[in-house]
């Protein structure tokens, strides 16, 4: 029976060498193991996987097109929901979404959905297709933002015969996926800027350099330049620190300038003038995607390095497969540890944090156990840079500067399922709404607001 297939193991890179380098780590299937693997997908009636993926796609489908070998069929299955499979296929939680729902996984290993989708996806990369020619409807919209939720809404409204102008404020298309994911998870070049061009296929024009809020905003845009609504999919790049003492030490940073700089910048490249400084010792403070992604680099550009979190491993919100490959390449794991102060030398640099053991108390709101702090714990952690992966939120320029926006206490637009403000017109999607989630979590956001956009545009000239 195919549900007795074991799943099929991925290749990946010798930890002691990746540890070195920024190449991918992961090497992906060939084709007989994705054919293999595919044939695993039991192509249940009620699939419960398409139920827990954000973006919808037809799962079952795009996998039993791609064990009959038909690639074509497969790609253009996973092409009526997801504009980057590629992506999709590497920095999604598959785990927690379609493939923990997947049947299989109850007694056994859930079908590698996104190691097939990923196979899929570079495969449409190396055979373009031919763009499907779109009449166009007369009408435009704007788009705030170059990330996934930008990218996700930008396409569907494409496709839809829309117009659509994509605004983003840095040099480069791709918002996070270009500064935040590091290249050993997601290569720039070879993956995020070819699905970047075939979403300028399907007619999207981007325009980079542009900070709406100063260059242009929102009102303008609806007002002066005759678009008919407006997305905004801009992110969430305002870091958090912690609030001790110590923080403006030279050599504590936000993941988010740590992770701009090495992969916008290409800091890890000797090629280029944008060196960034390590040290000798890392530590950084987070549990959660940024942090692995933030430590792990640190770790490749030689330093060494380690997550210090005030909760035990079982609560760590990364990728168990983040966490798994930072174990892999050597990475020390601090659990229940809290920094309190950052400790300096005399020229005004790090040396070193002092820290408290936690343990964990009752659940708080969101359903963990809170940890407290175990009396007279305290020790020091010797270090020459502390790297605060604490979250982030959106900027609060764009908010600032928009007519009739509304925004909640963290400084996040509000917005309702489909996207819909309190501003006529604007819609707003991804991490500018939620606050920090992940990749896909944006697209579906992006896709929803897509269509509110379309209903919004028709209902107002029926």
């Amino acid at each position: 029976m195919a549900n007795k297939i074991p799943r099929v193991a991925v290749r990946e890179q010798e930890p002691a060498i990746r540890a070195t380098n920024f190449e991918e780590v992961c090497h992906g299937y060939d084709l007989a193991e994705a054919t293999l693997e595919a044939s695993r997908c039991l192509n249940c009636k009620n699939p419960r996987c398409v139920a827990a993926c954000p973006v919808g796609i037809r799962i079952p489908e795009f996998i039993e097109a791609l064990g009959r070998g038909d690639l074509p069929a497969a790609a253009g299955v996973i092409a009526r929901d997801s504009s980057l499979p590629s992506v999709c296929g590497r920095v999604c939680p598959q785990e927690t979404q379609c493939e923990g729902s997947c049947i299989l996984g109850i007694k056994g290993e859930p079908v590698a959905i996104g190691k097939l989708e990923r196979f899929v996806g570079d495969w449409q990369l190396e055979n373009e297709p031919e763009v499907p020619q779109i009449a166009p409807n007369g009408h435009k919209v704007a788009v705030v933002g170059s990330g996934p939720a930008g990218l996700a809404c930008a396409s569907d409204l494409a496709k839809m015969g829309y117009a659509v102008k994509v605004f983003e404020a840095l040099h480069k298309i791709g918002g996070v996926l270009v500064y935040g994911i590091p290249e050993f998870r997601l290569p720039k070049e070879r993956i995020v800027a070819r699905e970047i061009a075939a979403v300028e296929r399907l007619g999207v024009e981007f325009e980079t350099d542009v900070i709406v809020g100063r260059t242009v905003t929102v009102d303008s845009l609806l007002d002066e330049e005759g678009y008919d609504a407006v997305f905004i999919g801009s992110g969430a790049g305002l870091p958090r620190f912690m609030g001790i003492p110590g923080e403006n030490l030279n050599g504590v940073v936000s993941a988010n300038e740590f992770l701009t700089r090495a992969n916008l910048m290409h800091a890890y490249d000797e090629t280029y003038d944008t060196p960034i400084y390590v040290g000798q010792r890392v530590v950084v403070v987070g549990g959660g995607n940024v942090a692995m992604d933030a430590v792990r680099t640190a770790r490749r550009l030689g330093a060494e390095a380690t997550i210090v979190y005030r909760r035990s491993e079982k609560e760590l919100p990364a990728r168990a497969e983040e966490v798994h490959h930072a174990k892999q390449e050597g990475i020390d794991f601090r659990m229940l540890t809290n920094p309190v102060e950052v400790l300096g030398d005399e020229r005004g640099w790090v040396r070193g944090i002092r820290c408290v053991e936690m343990e964990l108390g009752e659940p708080d709101a969101s359903g963990r156990r809170s940890p407290v702090v175990k009396a007279g714990s305290e020790f020091e952690v010797a270090c020459d840079v502390v790297i605060m992966a604490l979250g982030t939120s959106p900027n609060p320029l764009l908010a600032a500067t928009t007519e009739g926006l509304a925004t909640d206490r963290r400084g996040c637009i509000t917005a309702d399922d489909e996207g819909t403000t309190s501003r006529p017109g604007v819609f707003a999607g991804g991490d500018a709404v939620t606050g920090a989630a992940t990749v896909i979590l944006a697209m579906g956001a992006g896709r929803s607001a897509a269509k509110a956009i379309d209903r919004y545009i028709r209902e107002r000239n029926a």
